[in-house]
């Protein structure tokens, strides 16, 4: 199988240029003066070669010294002319290309904000990374140094053969007799730096994956003893792509001075042939000088147009990666939609965040795959106010449960609802806000931990913050921290503990106001006093919501209204916890597992 960081594309993509040039619109006005700026220092660029034969030939004979003096000003304000423009068009095309940037890395990152999980299960995070920064980096070497500077690449060929052929066209034939030896080294070099470029990529994109997958997992590398391992393949990665870049540089150490070769060899052949004829008398000494001149600058072009080329190749593959991904279709809109046309929903379904009511699931199947359905044919109802909780064996779908009613991803078959009105025909925003989600596993960003409370929203007070962290007894050991609420937290809060950063995500949760709180595994990970505070918490969050709990520890959710027993699958019983027990099926089983583990643990510690 064939991943997309292997695949190169076209050496030119019509396609994907017309749509590249897109990013340059903004910027019509920087463009246009970059252009002017590159052609008039092209312009200028041909004029000290014809300075110097009108010296030779005109003023030097003559021994006019006022003459000299004032084509050494021309001279010296044609230099300086070309310095400018060359300043300009640099400094205008390499700002531009940084705003471009900007605008595509912010145009992807939304983009994959949109995206559903569904999209995140099939693509690694190092892949990702590599889209939104090395490709764009590509990207930049186009707009900077490449689709527009190449007009100054042409033109400046174009000019130099018109002035060679006006000079004298049988010498300029002379020079142009060369010009076949440096198609076939252009055409060698652009094969092979192609195929190189292709390898180069490749492996960067997997370096990328490697390294993020496993500092993800640290811990767990070094629990298992597999630095050495994971050195050793990483070693092997990390030398392909060292081989891959060696590679390409050996192309770029035989083009370069074999292009050097085929302007020295033309160099020759002028002095030999144009040496003679000065000697007849058919050509001036000063138009032999300008001449050599002439074609020293004639093959520089060429070889930064082949340089181009490389970069157009890159630039065409990462286009191609970048624009598959902006193109790679949101399975779960954002806005509300009516399923049937596609247009955007009027209604923004304001009244269902302000009141919602039942929560119902009807004959929901769904599969993350196309495996065995993790769900088959589920259908409950949750009512306003009412605690639910959800059990059963690890793979029996509870998880799925809650990440299909929080639109995570979309159901195959059946549909949920909230009073009747079937969550894909509601505003996905609208709708998440009802709900206040506490995972098992806490994600913490860095910043502080008022930041990982608030989560960006910029109303939410200081006040409102320590009002949550109290209520969840989080306050306890923040309050203890030098800075209180702004204290520092790093990523993924490695520095607190695990029970801490679950009482985080509980004051979190709060802060928000929920109609709906759903808890999943949320005490799981913690020791037994943490656990009594948090039930302590539970007891405060719960009141006046309606509440989804899933857990393995049947403790947590003995008291709660309802309880779903879910089994391969399928929704197996329903009730509370007594009469659960009285029906003596899988409940009953998982209760008596539980409490004899349970007893034998406390018998061992007893003893």
């Amino acid at each position: 199988m064939t991943h997309d960081d292997e695949v190169i594309g076209k050496a030119y993509d019509s396609r994907l240029m017309r749509r590249l040039m897109t990013y340059l619109r903004p910027y019509r006005s920087q463009v246009a003066l970059a252009v002017v700026a590159i052609i008039g220092h092209s312009v200028l660029e041909l004029a000290p070669p014809y300075l110097t034969k009108i010296v030779i030939d005109t003023y030097i004979p003559a021994r006019d010294r006022s003459g000299l003096a004032g084509i050494a000003a021309i001279y010296l304000a044609v230099l300086t002319g070309s310095f400018g423009l060359e300043y300009l068009q640099t400094w205008t095309m390499q700002a531009t290309g940084q705003r471009i940037m900007f605008d595509l890395r912010m145009q992807m990152m939304t983009h994959l904000h949109r995206l559903d999980l569904r999209f995140y299960d099939r693509n690694p995070v190092g892949r990702l990374m590599t889209r939104v920064t090395t490709d764009v980096d590509v990207l930049n070497d186009l707009f900077t140094s490449g689709v527009v500077s190449v007009f100054g690449d042409v033109f400046t060929l174009i000019g130099i053969m018109a002035v060679l052929v006006w000079m004298d066209w049988r010498l300029a034939l002379v020079a142009f007799s060369v010009l076949p030896l440096i198609a076939l080294i252009t055409q060698w070099f652009r094969v092979n730096v192609r195929e190189s470029y292709r390898t180069v990529r490749m492996w960067i994109a997997r370096i990328n994956a490697y390294l993020q997958e496993r500092f993800t997992g640290m811990s767990t590398v070094q629990l298992f003893r597999r630095e050495a391992r994971d050195y050793d393949a990483f070693d092997e990665i990390d030398r392909r792509h060292r081989d891959a870049n060696v590679d390409s540089i050996f192309y770029y150490a035989v083009f370069y001075p074999a292009i050097e070769f085929v302007s020295a060899l033309a160099a020759a052949l002028i002095l030999w042939v144009g040496g003679g004829w000065v000697f007849d008398n058919a050509l001036t000494l000063g138009a032999l000088v300008a001449f050599l001149q002439y074609s020293q600058r004639f093959f520089r072009p060429i070889s930064d147009l082949s340089e181009k080329f490389n970069v157009l190749q890159g630039a065409m593959a990462s286009s191609e990666r970048i624009f598959h991904l902006l193109d790679t279709p949101a399975e779960i809109e954002v806005g509300k939609r009516d399923r049937s046309t596609g247009r955007p929903l009027s209604d923004p379904g304001a009244s269902v965040t302000s009141a919602p009511g039942t929560i119902r699931f009807e004959n929901v199947t769904f599969s993350y795959g196309d495996g065995e359905p993790v769900l088959r044919n589920v259908s409950f109802d949750v009512h306003p106010g009412q605690r639910v909780g959800i059990v059963g064996a690890t793979g029996a779908g509870k998880t799925t449960i809650v990440s299909l009613l929080l639109r995570f991803y979309d159901v195959q078959q059946g549909r949920i609802t909230i009073d009747g009105v079937d969550i894909r025909d509601m505003d996905l925003l609208a709708l998440r806000r009802l709900f206040g989600l506490v995972l098992q596993d806490v994600y913490l960003f860095s910043g502080t931990i008022a930041s990982n409370i608030r989560l960006g929203d910029a109303t939410m007070t200081d006040d409102t913050v320590r009002r949550a962290l109290d209520a969840v007894h989080a306050s306890t050991f923040v309050d203890r921290m030098p800075q209180g609420i702004d204290a520092p937290v790093v990523e993924r809060g490695s520095t607190l503990s695990a029970g801490q950063k679950q009482l985080l995500s509980f004051a979190r949760a709060l802060a928000f106001d929920p109609r709906v709180l759903i808890l999943d595994e949320a005490t799981s990970s913690v020791d037994t006093d943490t656990e009594l505070l948090i039930r302590d918490a539970l007891t405060v969050m719960m009141r006046g919501r309606t509440t989804v709990a899933i857990a393995h520890r049947l403790s947590t959710i003995q008291d709660m209204d309802r309880i779903l027993v879910m089994h391969r699958g399928e929704l197996r019983e329903a009730g509370t916890h007594q009469e659960l027990l009285a029906a003596r099926g899988i409940y009953h089983r998982l209760y008596q597992l539980q409490f004899e583990s349970a007893a034998g643990i406390a018998a061992v510690r007893g003893a």
